[in-house]
């Protein structure tokens, strides 16, 4: 199972992201590095788990703001080596077509995360899985309630082959995965490959996430506060 670090930027800082309450997101405090300078953040997280992929969030843009093309493009230049999964509210394919245009050089490397909360149709979410180059859908949910205008939940043969099960009451929240979904969305797609978003705490929840079936799973918290060590990354 993979590991995909997560950064969260809002204005101009790297925060901690808690329950998806996005209001009261605060620059984080790490244990991996000093102050949350987004590219410092993205270059920490990476090399504590070996990852050449990592999972951006820009709630600027999630929010109805403008999204940080500078800070972007700062982090895919200063690491070449670098996929970024970047979730910025994109409400169809030709929203995430045209920040990848601003964004210029290294915007190749840039996979666009489709969020159910974001995409505007079922229209768009049958766009965003198609062709070579397909981009992530993520599933989101809070506290129960599905976040789902487009009806992706209930839409499998719409999914591209990369699917986020984000949980938002989780996220930050040191509550453990929410593997009853992960499970849930398996059985509606067995041949996806389900990434999880929420919830980790430290080597066990990874090991029970894995034989929960998920291919990946997205951290951020556990890894600012040392409670995964480089030494037990997935």
């Amino acid at each position: 199972m993979l590991l995909i670090p997560v950064i969260d930027l809002m204005r101009g800082h790297a925060v901690r992201a808690l329950r998806g309450e996005r209001a009261s997101y605060k620059p984080v405090v790490s244990t991996l590095c000093e102050g949350s300078e987004p590219l410092a953040v993205a270059r920490a997280l990476c090399a504590h788990c070996a990852s050449t992929r990592l999972y951006a969030a820009d709630l600027d843009a999630l929010t109805g703001g403008q999204a940080q093309v500078a800070a972007l493009r700062r982090i895919l230049r200063a690491m070449p080596e670098l996929e970024l999964w970047l979730d910025a509210g994109f409400a169809d394919r030709a929203a995430a077509e045209a920040l990848r245009e601003r964004i210029g050089p290294g915007a190749e490397r840039v996979v666009p995360v489709f969020a159910s909360e974001s995409l505007r149709s079922r229209e768009a979410l049958a766009a965003c899985g198609a062709g070579r180059e397909a981009g992530v859908l993520s599933l989101d949910r809070r506290d129960g309630r599905r976040l789902d205008a487009a009806g992706a939940w209930e839409s499998p043969m719409l999914w591209p082959s990369r699917v986020i099960v984000m949980t938002l009451e989780r996220v930050g929240a040191a509550a453990g995965p929410d593997l009853a979904t992960l499970r849930e969305v398996q059985a509606k797609s067995p041949a996806t490959r389900l990434v999880g978003a929420g919830g980790i705490r430290d080597e066990h929840d990874l090991d029970a996430a894995r034989a929960a079936g998920a291919h990946a799973w997205l951290v951020a918290s556990a890894l600012h506060d040392g409670r995964l060590p480089a030494a037990a990354r997935a």
